[in-house]
């Protein structure tokens, strides 16, 4: 019996080593192609690379826009205001604005940005 066993498992292992040969990707053959990435996984890579450089809340809020198909996000009230006051500071410097004159010349230019 122990004969049987030997041959039985020599064809075992013939029958998996043959499998495993025919499964083999040939050499010399093309690779399979990559597979088309759908609409939204489109959309996420996009939306990666147009988001370099945000942080955080920022980009958490440019990636929920983005990813909803509205496009790049409108800045938040925040950073408009920001933007604004860096404008009216070098405004301000470069009218070499002092004391009460540069205080009030902000005011009217922060108050004049938020009336437009």
């Amino acid at each position: 019996m122990s004969f049987s066993l030997r041959l039985l498992a020599l064809g075992t292992a013939l029958a998996i080593a043959g499998a495993a040969t025919a499964a083999a990707p040939q050499t010399g053959a093309a690779p399979p192609a990559a597979k088309a990435r759908t609409t939204q996984q489109q959309r996420m890579v996009d939306c990666n690379q147009q988001a370099k450089g945000k942080k955080k809340d920022e980009r958490r809020a440019f990636m929920s826009s983005c990813l909803k198909g509205k496009g790049a996000a409108a800045p938040s009230a925040r950073q408009a205001q920001h933007k604004q006051m860096k404008s009216c500071n070098a405004d301000a410097r470069t009218r070499e604005l002092k004391g009460a004159e540069r205080k009030s010349f902000l005011n009217d230019c922060l108050k004049g940005a938020a009336a437009q």
